[in-house]
């Protein structure tokens, strides 16, 4: 039977609710508004015979002596097939149905499920009548765009299982009984074509997991040369407003080497949406030729949602990208911006009236943060397969501030700080990936060596560039001044690409291999000029002949003609020396 309680408080979107009966944390419950309305909400404290909820929806018209129908059910996802192509809110309603429903502006206790409930799926069993099966394993597929969909046994199944029954190969919807399990006491368990998980749990039903080893290929060259990302690792993307983070999140969303792509727009309710929105289902998959919201699947809150909302769009991205690891698929989550999560968490602590920790954030602010970034990683499945969840989270520090709290918090768990710069944005140099502040734990394409001499020239035309500043143009050496168009050399021909050229947005790992060694050989090579107007010459000739070869298909007869034009021209220099 269900608890029921009496509201005794409303404070904003968080509700103080006296029960009598068992209540759990995290238990949604449903508050009655005087017209019959329910709102969900969440339990995020339990004190005595007290719970405090987070509602996700406006509270206006909320009293006291309100009525509160708790679910006996924890905030929970629908995992099936039919996710992919989707845009749903933090709550996983989809949102164009329930925009055909509600029109433009959305209704206050309205939702929906997830899954289509009328789309007739082709199942194949896999598992036999007699297998002994545990949480997690196959029971047969379903085909969902590209993949195979595989059916599980519902991860909340504990021990050993025999199949009793399954159906043959047919059409099913996603609430037809497909299988009957027995567990070890006898009682039986019907498996649908879709199963519920709570969504702060993380999915575990894997046989090990393991140490990401694998470079995961962004095809931009900024990132898998200087900073790569591993396969199941962890990076963060901080940066102010205009620094370029949503075109860089298409780039990676597009190009990444991984199955699955689920973006998380967990804060930005304004324009960062609504360009997702239109761009997505107009990009080109490189992969199938197809559209790439074909194995994309969105998360966004809606502008009628208060902020608690954007930690539970959070959860819901990443409780479906572990879903879809559990089949053997690369998933890359994209959290767009952490930042805006972070601001929830405060705003609702202060609401409890916790004790602040710096800049009135949470004190556990750190540990919720780690734990979100963990539940990324590569697993090894009970049948030996593999799949990961590479996590990047989006932060959008005030003024570009990287020593703000939610930045910091974030440093200490991920893998790799791509932070994008200002300075850069201004200066229009793309990606604006700030090459010396940046760092990556992880191996990439490239000879780390290499990469660490490249980023030493970098860092010495930088040097040089500020006392340039200072004494000018003339009070530098033309030794000196040859080191800081080297550095220049390489930042606009490598660090920079052009998201809008069909051939330069995308840079294979080949690719980045062979102009990389090309470019490291023009810098280690000893040049000499008479003055500084005859270097500036050379190299602005040089930058843009390379420029050009960037956009050329690779090893293609163009590709090789600007190759030679560009040794050439520097073995002219070089002879010099």
């Amino acid at each position: 039977m269900a608890t029921i309680g009496k509201i005794v408080g409303v404070n904003g979107n968080l509700i103080r609710v006296a029960f009598d009966g068992a209540v759990a944390q995290n238990e949604v419950g449903f508050a009655k508004l005087a017209s019959g309305v329910e709102l969900k909400s969440e339990v995020i404290r339990i004190r005595g015979d007290y719970a405090e909820l987070q509602v996700f929806e406006d509270t206006t018209g909320l009293k006291a002596g309100d009525e509160v129908r708790f679910t006996g059910e924890l905030l929970s996802v629908e995992l099936g097939p039919g996710l992919l192509t989707q845009v749903f809110d933090g709550l996983q309603n989809p949102l164009p149905e329930l925009a055909e429903e509600c029109g433009f502006f959305l209704q206050r206790g309205k939702y929906l499920p997830a899954l289509p409930r009328d789309v007739k799926w082709a199942f194949t069993p896999v598992a036999k009548v007699g297998d002994v099966v545990t949480g997690g394993d196959t029971l047969g597929t379903v085909p969902e765009g590209i993949f195979k969909h595989r059916i599980m046994v519902p991860f909340k199944c504990r021990g050993s299982l025999t199949v009793e029954s399954i159906v043959p190969a047919g059409e099913h919807v996603v609430e037809d009984v497909v299988a009957v399990l027995k567990d070890e006491n006898g009682n039986s368990v019907e498996v649908k074509l879709y199963q519920t998980w709570p969504v702060k749990i993380p999915i575990k039903n894997y046989a090990e997991r393991l140490r990401p080893s694998k470079p995961l290929t962004m095809q931009q060259r900024i990132i898998d040369t200087f900073f790569p990302v591993m396969q199941g690792g962890t990076f963060c993307t901080p940066g102010p407003f205009g620094a370029g983070k949503t075109v860089l999140q298409q780039l990676m969303s597009r190009y990444a080497d991984v199955d699955i792509v689920i973006l998380t727009a967990c804060g930005e309710r304004a324009g960062e949406v609504v360009e997702t929105l239109r761009e997505f289902p107009e990009l080109i998959d490189p992969r199938t030729g197809k559209s790439l919201m074909e194995r994309t699947l969105i998360i966004c809150n809606t502008s009628s949602m208060p902020v608690a909302a954007r930690e539970a769009s959070v959860y819901t991205g990443v409780t479906l990208a572990e879903y879809y690891r559990q089949m053997g698929l690369n998933v890359l989550l994209l959290a767009d911006s952490t930042s805006r999560w972070a601001q929830a968490l405060r705003e609702m602590s202060g609401r409890l009236e916790e004790i602040p920790g710096e800049e009135a954030f949470p004190a556990y602010l750190e540990s919720v943060i780690a734990s979100f970034y963990e539940r990324g990683g590569v697993v090894r499945l009970k049948d030996g397969s593999t799949g990961s969840v590479t996590i990047g989270g989006s932060v959008s520090p005030a003024g570009g501030n990287f020593e703000e709290p939610v930045t910091q918090a974030t440093l200490k768990v991920v893998g790799a700080f791509l932070g994008l710069s200002r300075e850069r944005s201004d200066q229009r140099r793309f990606p604006a990936i700030h090459p010396l502040e940046s760092w990556s734990k992880y191996e990439g394409v490239i000879d780390s060596k290499k990469v660490a001499e490249a980023r030493k020239v970098l860092a010495d035309g930088n040097d040089v560039n500020q006392m340039m500043k200072v004494v000018g143009e003339e009070g530098t050496s033309i030794d000196d001044f040859v080191v800081y168009l080297k550095s220049e050399y390489l930042d606009s021909v490598y660090l920079q690409q052009d998201a809008y050229n069909d051939i330069d947005a995308a840079c294979s790992a080949d690719r980045q291999k062979y102009v990389f060694e090309c470019v490291y050989k023009i810098l280690e090579t000893p040049m000499s000029f008479t003055d500084k107007d005859s270097a500036r010459a050379f190299f602005l000739k040089l930058t843009q002949t390379t420029k050009d070869w960037n956009r050329v298909a690779f090893d293609s007869e163009e590709f090789k003609n600007l190759e030679k034009q560009i040794s050439d021209s520097v073995a002219e220099v070089a002879k010099n020396v």
